[in-house]
């Protein structure tokens, strides 16, 4: 049955969306995503039906309820690349972008992925490098399939391995990358709605927020070649920190790597 005009429809949907205060850009991608079709041809389609009217105010509400437009719609663009997102991985940031560019840069032949998450990292760098061997791992099964998933979707091969950090790691890597939780505990209640929506286990840097780095950077050594290096994405305020916890456990030439913003953003060490 039909139901409205379209653009009566956005409209109505933009008012509630800018009443709460949240982007109106998002009300197209959300119709044309609640329609199944891409969203340049909404400017063809006049009408839509009831059903597809009911589908976009159930995902104008629950953006409303501070859902992530990312979980909605199924997806996050990363790296050029389109990545599977659902409330048990992380919804990556362009941030994140930094290290992989950096891990790109490096272009090392066996790569370990730590704390992976939805993949994203370790399938760009699987897209991108080709002739390197990835492996991702991940504490949590569910966020493995989400990965698993994501590396079948941009058609590349990652060797996933669930994993608490490096207890079931075997091999030696010239490079390990992660993105670990790194927000402290007590900040977790303080976190926009929507951010407290994702994977808490997969914010919760413990109560310092270090824990990761300080467990990463203390066993990493054992699974690193002798030139190996490693890369830490890091919390806009934890540079010094994670670097004197890196010069604590004997890395050598540690430096800090920039984001856009010109917030420190990446923590480099070798092995030495």
């Amino acid at each position: 049955m039909v139901i409205a005009n379209t653009k009566d429809v956005l409209s109505e949907a933009r008012k509630k969306l800018l009443k709460n205060k949240i982007d109106t850009k998002e009300a197209r991608l959300l119709l044309a995503r609640a329609m199944n079709v891409d969203v340049g041809e909404l400017v063809t389609i006049d009408y839509c039906s009831d059903y597809d009217y009911k589908v976009f105010l159930g995902y104008i509400e629950r953006r409303i309820e501070g859902e992530p437009f990312a979980y909605i719609v199924g997806y996050k663009e990363f790296m050029k690349l389109n990545f599977e997102v659902n409330k048990n991985v992380l919804i990556p940031r362009d941030d994140t972008e930094v290290v992989v560019l950096e891990a790109i840069k490096q272009c090392k032949e066996n790569i370990l992925d730590m704390c992976t998450g939805s993949g994203c990292i370790a399938v760009s760098l699987a897209k991108y490098l080709e002739k390197s061997v990835i492996d991702a791992s991940d504490i949590c099964a569910n966020a493995l399939a989400v990965a698993k998933r994501n590396a079948k979707r941009n058609k590349v091969k990652v060797n996933f391995i669930k994993s608490d950090l490096f207890e079931n790691i075997t091999k030696k890597y010239d490079m390990i990358v992660s993105n670990p939780p790194y927000i402290k505990t007590s900040d977790i209640e303080n976190l926009q709605k929507e951010v407290r929506m994702e994977p808490i286990k997969a914010l919760n840097g413990g109560e310092n927020g270090l824990y990761f780095y300080d467990e990463i950077l203390k066993n990493a050594k054992k699974h690193l070649t002798q030139k190996g290096i490693i890369l830490l994405e890091i919390g806009y305020d934890q540079a010094r920190d994670v670097s004197l916890l890196a010069k604590k456990y004997n890395y050598k030439k540690i430096r800090k790597i920039k984001d856009l913003s010109n917030n420190d953003r990446v923590i480099y060490a070798e092995r030495g």
